[in-house]
């Protein structure tokens, strides 16, 4: 007779280890069997993976804009144009809080599991709706009202996809290395971003520019929909984290409990997911338009400069979310908004006067680093300060929230401060919000406030 391992078995479920925190105060780690951590890694990857094609697919339309905004938006001035395309950019994002309480209700009370097939599945209709869509030549104002519908049902899927995935991952992810493990939620994130840009970048070696403008930008958003059922197909083999006597607690995905009893851990994951949200759309998704209409480079140029700038936030994920199992998660977010806080400004007005590729490059990678800091934890600084019946709604709410009303709207005040001729107000309105990151993450406990198991 063998004697039972002390970690969890998983043969049949993943139930989570949920001591969320990985400070010396904490129980002792466990000793996880080979077979364990097999799963674990493979659930992670599994839930990742989904995560991918979700923001490739939310990342095409912002990447594509400036191939398809004169099919929507008739319009001479091709800034109108952009801030137009933005504008819709940011309406799918006011769908995000909404996105957020309803799938983080699923998730808390029907479970992870059920929550993250039914986002992918509702951003695989948003794609393919957009990729059929007919121009505004052929439909009229029908055109732009149904490209405004999908992209509303993308924000909502997309609302429910960050903090359900953000829950699952640190709920299987091995404790002591939770950072590590929980960044690749940022890395296939990014990564469908990075997935983005390269399949714009092949269409524009393969495709002349009037064939993009014509009908080449709709092959990204079919790309979209078909890896949206290959993710589907993934989802639906993950092992559920939510156990029975959590979503059957009368507190599962209620809002008026998560108002009741952390309202303080909910408007301090707002405050400085603020900022962060704000630098990560701004130097990220914002960078390929700014490179064109501010700097003067030609679209192929600013696509790969920002692929190859992509790449590098990608692969600092892991390691900067490794740093965190190190010096803790505060440590992290400090560092990010007085680091971002301090270069915003000097970076942006330099970036605005060069031409080198190389130069504008190794800028856009130098800020990218510093918001690794914060993305690389962005899911666990969030699912510490919930408890599990709580944890899906809180993480996605909170986030949510924050995004629609400063991440979304990043390149439509951008763009609408550059219309007026105030562009650099841009450059400190990033600058406050990170000092405003700075003072919310000074909040941050020093250890997370759940260190026993929720049941």
């Amino acid at each position: 007779m063998t004697t039972p391992h002390p970690a969890k078995d998983i043969t049949s479920e993943l139930t989570p280890d949920l001591l969320l925190s990985d400070t010396d105060d904490a129980p002792k780690l466990p000793d996880y069997t080979p077979e364990e951590r097999r799963k674990r890694i493979f659930a992670i990857f599994a839930a990742s993976s989904g995560n991918l094609v979700e923001w490739f697919d939310f990342y095409v339309y912002a990447f594509c804009a400036v191939y398809f905004a004169p099919a929507f938006f008739p319009q001479s001035d091709p800034t109108v144009q952009l801030l137009k395309t933005a504008g819709v950019f940011a309406v799918g994002f006011l769908m995000r809080p909404i996105g957020g309480w309803f799938f983080g209700r699923i998730a808390d009370k029907r479970g992870r599991k059920k929550a993250l097939v039914t986002s992918v599945m509702m951003m695989c209709g948003g794609s393919l709706a957009i990729a059929l869509l007919p121009g505004y030549e052929t439909i009229g104002l029908l055109a732009p009202v149904v490209l405004l519908l999908a992209r509303m049902l993308q924000g909502l899927s997309v609302g429910g996809e960050y903090g359900t995935t953000a829950t699952y991952m640190s709920e299987v992810a091995m404790r002591g290395r939770r950072g590590f493990y929980s960044s690749f939620q940022y890395v296939t994130l990014i990564g469908g971003q990075l997935l983005a840009v390269l399949v714009l970048v092949i269409l524009q070696q393969l495709l002349d520019d009037t064939q993009l403008r014509a009908w080449g930008w709709r092959i990204p958003f079919v790309i979209g929909a078909i890896a949206a059922i290959v993710a589907l197909m993934l989802r639906g083999t993950l092992k559920e984290t939510a156990t029975q006597e959590v979503t059957k607690s009368k507190d599962a995905g209620s809002i008026r409990a998560l108002f009741r009893d952390h309202k303080a851990a909910f408007f301090t994951v707002v405050g400085y997911t603020a900022g962060g949200s704000l630098s990560f759309y701004t130097f990220s998704t914002y960078m390929q338009k700014y490179l064109v209409n501010t700097v003067g480079m030609s679209i192929k140029t600013a696509s790969t400069i920002m692929t190859g700038g992509l790449f590098v936030f990608m692969c600092m994920q892991p390691v900067l979310g490794a740093l965190s199992d190190r010096i803790g998660r505060r440590s992290n977010m400090l560092l990010f908004a007085g680091l971002g806080a301090l270069v915003a400004v000097p970076l942006m007005t330099t970036l605005r006067f060069i031409s080198s590729p190389l130069l504008a490059f190794l800028l856009i990678s130098l800020a990218l680093t510093i918001v690794s800091l914060y993305t690389s934890i962005a899911g666990i600084v969030k699912a510490e300060v919930f408890p599990m019946e709580l944890r899906a709604l809180g993480v996605g709410l909170s986030y949510a929230v924050a995004n629609a009303m400063f991440g979304g709207s990043a390149e439509f005040v951008a763009l609408g401060l550059k219309s007026i001729g105030h562009e650099t107000a841009f450059y400190w309105y990033v600058t406050v919000m990170l000092v405003i990151s700075f003072l919310f993450s000074l909040r941050i406990p020093k250890n997370a406030p759940y260190l026993a198991k929720d049941f």
